[in-house]
């Protein structure tokens, strides 16, 4: 018998970017509550897209920011000081891609 093709849907289970956790499953698995994640939506930090009902849908990539985030809380920074070192930290960390990139071919000279 002839394996069935996967399903569109097993496929997005593999993107990090599919919103594929609603916000009580998404607060579990990082161990924070519920207020945490609308704290760090209405920091900017992540905006998770919404189900046609309206209900918050969060991406394992957003997980792992919100992850980060509940780390600093935990040592005690202030929420909006901890979103903004995150922005920072992604930030820094494009920079020195960036950077690799462009020295990249001129530093085997």
């Amino acid at each position: 018998m002839p394996a069935e093709p996967p399903s569109p849907a097993s496929g997005r289970l593999d993107d990090d970017d599919y919103p594929a956790y609603t916000m009580g499953r998404a607060a579990e698995m990082i161990g924070a509550t519920p207020g945490f994640l609308r704290a760090v939506g209405e920091a900017r930090l992540i905006t998770p897209l919404r189900s046609e009902g309206g209900h918050r849908r969060y991406s394992r990539y957003q997980l792992r920011i919100a992850a980060r985030v509940r780390e600093l809380v935990d040592s005690g920074t202030p929420i909006e000081a901890a979103c903004r070192i995150v922005i920072l930290e992604d930030q820094l960390e494009e920079a020195l891609r960036l950077n690799e990139e462009l020295r990249g071919p001129a530093a085997g000279r």
